[in-house]
């Protein structure tokens, strides 16, 4: 906290306090806008600028007029990322050290396990709010389930957004578990009955996201955006423009599109030659061990897949240049990340849906990517989207970890540029803080205790002034599912359940060895001691539940190429 502290007293230095005007004197403030853009299970080597064939030209471009991150890290699954992102504190302290309805037994009822976004901690947002911010959300919401927990109450002004973790991305409004059978969307505080019969949800969020804005801009306070979009979140579901325009990339399967990834990765110089890229896990079948019928499937998944992500783009692409249009765009700071790594798990093993998703949805090859239908990309196109990484969504390895981000801010950031500095989710909120110049008020908000944030502003190093944003002594920990990992410097400790991982310890030096495939636990016992000391005082620094027996089925199954 020390470090954020002095970078916050020396922001005058980057051009951003000092003359900060809150008197409401009508004034225009000269604080930046801030668009946050979040993609849902987006892998890191999906975007056309880091490695992907997926038409992206917008996101290109951003990168393009800023930075791009290349060791961005997230949490394994999406609401833990975004309570991290929203609090600057571990995922564990805000509420969220596990999903909501995926406890184990052990973790019922014990704080930090609430599954939604508690009140020990205050959003960053509501702290904008309250320094003079315009505060608007679009989009996937997922840290509260009812009045007191939803966007309005955390600090957003205005919100159209979806209570849970999924939903058709069409107008019919289709949840994806049985306990959300109809999908809540709401607006403000109301529930939505029903959506405009063209509604597709990137459009629709990206027309929301603008709407909010211009209905404010004349007043000349600065903006915070938030655009949570759901995209390339299952169900798997595009407009058919988008799909019939992949048709015949992917019939090659995995390891064609894979090596010309790695390719044009190594062509710009987002691997380095000799890297070894991670294989992918044994339990799963390579393209040649596929029957036609399965190609076929698998095919069609990864062209709905790619429609979704170009589709995406297209919609950032207008808010962009709505901003341009505007005159916002050369005072707007912009950040754009994903949740997680790609999605490599079945959704048909979460709660009932083994026989609710057959009994509710067509299924039918000819319906893939239409209302009704429900279908995710599978494990295979996971590690294709994760290249060059290990596994996937729900695992602490690098691939569900790592994250294409883009950070730009015209005049400050360096146009074209890239930082292969560790940065984390928890970085995120001391950041924006900075650029709104605001301080964060723990150990005290609002007549209860908050937790301070732990990560630390990468601003200055964005703008070149510093040449990481860590040093080597730091340490990250995360745990889900209980599934674990502790990194300092290099080295990585990583525990996975079988048959994913060892069900033991495994030990990692990321610099010679990204893709985590030579586990060093054996070959140096001392590093492996010291390693885990740090992850026992991260347990105890959270207050960290951990059980070796994993028992849920969400993550765990093996039954993708069944096909339901």
């Amino acid at each position: 906290m020390r470090i954020f502290i002095i970078i916050f007293l020396i922001a005058g230095l980057a051009g951003l306090a000092g003359c900060t005007d809150q008197s409401g004197t009508g004034n225009p403030d000269p604080r930046p806008n801030i668009l946050l853009i979040i993609a849902d299970d987006l892998g890191y080597s999906d975007l056309g600028v880091f490695g992907g064939e997926i038409s992206t030209p917008n996101l290109d471009a951003l990168a393009g007029a800023g930075k791009m991150l290349t060791n961005f890290h997230v949490a394994p699954t999406c609401s833990p990322t975004r309570a991290m992102l929203m609090s600057g504190a571990d995922a564990h302290r805000a509420g969220l050290g596990t999903m909501n309805g995926l406890w184990s037994e052990e973790q019922k009822g014990k704080p930090g396990y609430e599954g939604f976004l508690n009140k020990d901690i205050v959003t960053f947002v509501r702290l904008l709010k309250e320094a003079g911010y315009h505060t608007y959300m679009s989009g996937k919401w997922q840290l509260g389930y009812e009045d007191g927990y939803y966007p309005l109450d955390r600090g957003f002004e205005e919100a159209f957004w979806l209570k849970f973790g999924g939903a058709s991305h069409f107008s019919d409004m289709r949840g994806i578990t049985k306990y959300g059978e109809v999908a809540y969307w709401g607006e403000g505080r109301e529930q939505l009955q029903s959506l405009p019969g063209d509604f597709y949800s990137s459009v629709y969020f990206t027309d929301k996201m603008i709407d909010y804005i211009d209905k404010n801009r004349a007043d000349g306070k600065p903006f915070f955006a938030y655009a949570a979009y759901t995209a390339p979140h299952w169900p798997l579901q595009a407009p058919r423009e988008y799909i019939d325009k992949y048709e015949g990339v992917y019939d090659g399967g995995y390891d064609a599109i894979r090596t010309k990834r790695i390719e044009r990765m190594l062509a710009a110089g987002l691997m380095e030659e000799g890297q070894t890229p991670a294989a992918q896990h044994p339990e799963w079948p390579g393209w040649d061990k596929l029957d036609g019928e399965q190609k076929k499937l698998e095919v069609r998944m990864m062209q709905i897949y790619a429609a979704m992500v170009d589709a995406l783009d297209e919609n950032i692409g207008r808010l962009v240049q709505y901003l341009k249009d505007t005159g916002e765009y050369e005072n707007t700071f912009i950040l754009f990340f994903s949740d997680n790594g790609a999605e490599g798990n079945n959704p048909h093993d979460l709660a009932t849906n083994p026989t609710w998703v057959p009994q509710n949805f067509d299924l039918s090859y000819e319906n893939m990517g239409q209302p009704g239908s429900y279908a995710s990309t599978g494990p295979g196109w996971a590690h294709v989207s994760n290249t060059p990484y290990h596994m996937y969504k729900g695992f602490p390895a690098q691939g569900g970890l790592l994250s294409p981000t883009i950070a730009v801010f015209p005049e400050r950031i360096e146009a074209g540029s890239r930082s292969d500095a560790f940065i984390t989710v928890l970085d995120v909120a001391p950041t924006l803080l900075q650029l709104a110049n605001v301080t964060h008020p723990a150990p005290e908000f609002d007549g209860r205790r908050v937790h301070s944030m732990v990560g630390e502003s990468f601003y200055p190093h964005l703008i070149g002034r510093q040449p990481v944003v860590h040093g080597p002594e730091h340490v990250f920990g995360l745990e889900l599912f209980n599934r674990r990992m502790i990194r300092q410097g290099d080295w990585k400790l990583l525990w996975n359940n079988r048959p994913w991982g060892k069900g033991d310890w495994e030990l990692y030096n990321l610099e010679e060895d990204s893709g985590e495939q030579n586990d060093l636990a054996q070959a140096r016992p001392g590093k492996l001691q010291d390693m885990l000391a740090l992850w026992q005082q991260y347990v105890d620094d959270n207050d960290v539940l951990v059980f070796d027996e994993l028992k849920m089925r969400f993550t765990n199954g093996k039954d993708h190429y069944e096909y339901q």
